[in-house]
């Protein structure tokens, strides 16, 4: 089990920090060129909040955990990530975009999967 949620983690940990770094660097128009149309009804303010709360969900997946300092962080920032992953589904949703909210899903799913392992750990511990 805990290989597992080390191969999700280290997985959602790459995924949100491309994705954090590219909403990070790139214009709006640039992110939509590329794939990431989900950003379109939102302004570039709000767009960078989301790229800084990835990439420090994927720094709070690895971390803490990592170290055993903090552990709870890691369970905490996949639930994080998660709502993250809702509010994208929801913007594709609102696109007509089934294959992304179906991708979008997925990320959730694995979010939740480290979350709920992890805090399972975690009782096992205390």
């Amino acid at each position: 089990m805990n290989f597992m949620l080390w191969i999700c983690q280290l997985s959602l940990g790459l995924l949100f920090t491309l994705s954090g770094t590219r909403k990070s660097v790139q214009s709006k128009a640039r992110m939509i060129e590329t794939g990431q149309t989900g950003v379109r009804a939102y302004s570039l303010p709000f767009i960078r909040f989301i790229a800084a709360a990835e990439l420090l969900g994927a720094i709070g997946l690895i971390v803490p955990w990592s170290i055993g300092i903090l552990s709870v962080l890691t369970p905490l920032a996949s639930i994080g990530l998660a709502v993250i992953m809702v509010g994208a589904a929801r913007a594709h949703a609102r696109q007509h975009e089934p294959r992304n909210v179906a991708a979008n899903a997925v990320v959730l799913s694995l979010c939740l999967f480290v979350a709920v392992g992890r805090f399972g750990m975690l009782c096992k511990i205390l």
